[in-house]
């Protein structure tokens, strides 16, 4: 397989923003569709080809969008639809692709469809959520929980039963066993690829369908006491078989516009996750894989899933990777400061699709979070676990440059997170103007990437670098160079005899920038915290 041969989703980057954070362009403190526009030439500078924008729908913000009242509006908070269509067009002029977040799992409790539903028992739109009755004795249906805490049910008091909710009991759970949801949610997904965007991100996927026995879930044997949720095993609320039928209709449906991808959430072990590429290909064209954002981050524990997941990919499944999201700590956090090249280099580098998290490109680290400032619903129901749990440290606002508010707002205006501490020393306009910075080193990495096609199309094999927390792999492919990546994930140095691999090598780039020339394979001087691709001779 050769790069020519492959689509824009598979040679590209998915560079994801959370729009709340990302660049406001009005004074209320909050990011919006104008500020995205006006950045994206910033974007475009990084060498990624895709921009995945997580909800901007109208929402009553009881989980910061991911709770829909409108699937085919804009809410004010961000814009209008004049300014999505602007953003959209000026997207494309760049060269940009450009990717929503669908919800279809869940609406918000204000939604029309769900105040339809709540009405009385006889309204045509009850079974478009999932109702049940009490028990006899009045409490909810079955033991199922709510990621965000508590009962995955809610007493409706006027019509005398329960719905389920996997979140936020404001976001009830649509009932896709319902031929009707179906096809409205499909009709809302054919709205937007009309209006000419590229494909989109499916929310939670793996739990659009629930057991209709609503048989109560085993308890987790392996349950480690801090998280209630994980006291259970979810094999009635997530991942039902009969998921996979939705898929393939997303799929069959984005088919009928050319050259669209759909990509699935999707928090699954290798022999669940590849089941989500379809038996015929026909599912998501990339189920995210989670793998590397939830382990240690350590040499062996990274090789180890890495070589897992390349060999449990089906033939002709393409690969990703996924370092950081909007629901999870920093990787410069969760690595630590020293180690964020080495992740960058690790991301990119890899065979499959990267995404990057907006901020990752000048190593962002989470923001500290006040008291008052807490914003995230589930630490906000559960503030004894709020710091594991909580999700607001990894969205504050995108750090532009030094002045107050970093760039994101105005000076003077509250913002509705905090921006992090160090944004005066880590911001995108001092790094513009060092050479040596991170912004720039992850350019250098992108154009590195697109340079070498070994790194997109090449197979992947990881010999034994000699060293606990050294990970390497080699990246090849006929016609192309051969490239060695090697990574140091700890704080002493090394040298490595990597000759069982290749006698020499030139350096392609390191971590700092100032590392060149050839090296000698049996003597490779790896300094700390240091990541090398290397063009073998």
């Amino acid at each position: 397989m050769t790069n020519s041969n492959l689509a824009w989703w598979q040679t590209g980057i998915v560079y994801q923003i959370y729009p709340r954070s990302y660049q406001d362009s009005n004074g209320d403190g909050i990011g919006d569709l104008p500020g995205i526009t006006r950045r994206l030439d910033h974007i475009a500078r990084l060498g990624v080809n895709t921009v995945w924008i997580s909800p901007m729908y109208p929402s009553p913000m009881a989980d910061f969008g991911y709770d829909v009242s409108d699937y085919c509006g804009i809410n004010p908070m961000f814009g209008t639809m004049a300014d999505f269509d602007h953003l959209l067009r000026e997207a494309h002029a760049r060269g940009l692709k450009v990717i929503l977040d669908l919800v279809p799992s869940h609406t918000s409790h204000l939604h029309p469809w769900f105040l339809e539903s709540q009405s009385h028992r006889e309204n045509p739109k009850r079974d478009w959520y999932i109702w049940h009755d009490p028990k006899q004795d009045g409490s909810p249906p079955n033991n199922w929980l709510s990621v965000f805490g508590g009962p995955a049910w809610t007493f409706d008091e006027k019509t005398g039963q329960y719905y389920m909710h996997s979140f936020l009991r404001e976001q009830p759970e649509l009932n896709w066993r319902n031929p009707q949801v179906r096809a409205t949610i499909y009709n809302a997904m054919r709205f937007w690829l009309d209006k000419g965007i590229d494909g989109f991100r499916v929310d939670v996927i793996t739990r659009m369908i629930k057991d209709d026995q609503f048989r109560d879930e085993p308890r987790n044997p392996n349950w480690n006491g801090v998280n209630p949720y994980d006291s259970l095993l979810h094999i009635y609320t997530k991942n039902i078989p009969e998921v996979h039928t939705i898929a393939r209709e997303m799929r069959a449906l984005l088919e009928q516009y050319p050259d669209r991808v759909l990509i699935g959430e999707t928090y699954l072990p290798n022999h669940e996750l590849v089941n989500y590429y379809g038996a015929q290909n026909d599912e998501c064209h990339l189920p995210f894989n989670f793998q590397c954002i939830l382990l240690p981050w350590n040499a062996q524990t990274m090789r180890r899933a890495v070589d897992a997941y390349d060999a449990s990919l089906p033939p002709g499944a393409w690969g990703n990777w996924v370092l950081g999201n909007h629901d999870q700590h920093r990787v410069a956090t969760r690595a630590g400061a020293t180690q964020a090249r080495v992740a960058n280099m690790f991301l990119l580098t890899l065979r499959g699709t990267p995404t990057t998290y907006y901020g990752e490109e000048i190593g962002m680290q989470d923001g500290a979070i006040p008291p008052e400032f807490v914003q995230d619903p589930p630490a906000l129901k559960q503030p004894s676990i709020a710091h594991i749990i909580g999700r607001d440290p990894e969205r504050t606002p995108m750090q532009w440059d030094d002045s107050p508010n970093a760039g994101f707002a105005r000076a003077g205006v509250r913002t509705w997170l905090p921006v992090a501490d160090n944004y005066t020393t880590c911001n995108v306009a001092a790094q513009e103007r060092d050479p040596g910075s991170m912004l720039n080193f992850y350019r250098a990495l992108v154009q590195l990437r697109k340079d070498e096609p070994a790194l997109i199309a090449g197979a992947y094999a990881s010999p034994d670098a000699g060293a606990e927390d050294v990970f390497a792999y080699t990246r090849t492919l006929p016609g192309a160079n051969r490239l060695l990546i090697v990574l140091n994930f700890g704080a002493h140095a090394h040298t490595l005899d990597l000759s069982r691999v290749a006698s020499r090598a030139t350096i392609a780039i390191a971590t700092g920038m100032n590392r060149t020339g050839e090296v000698d394979l049996a003597q490779l001087d790896l300094a700390p915290n240091q990541g090398l691709v290397l063009r073998i001779v």
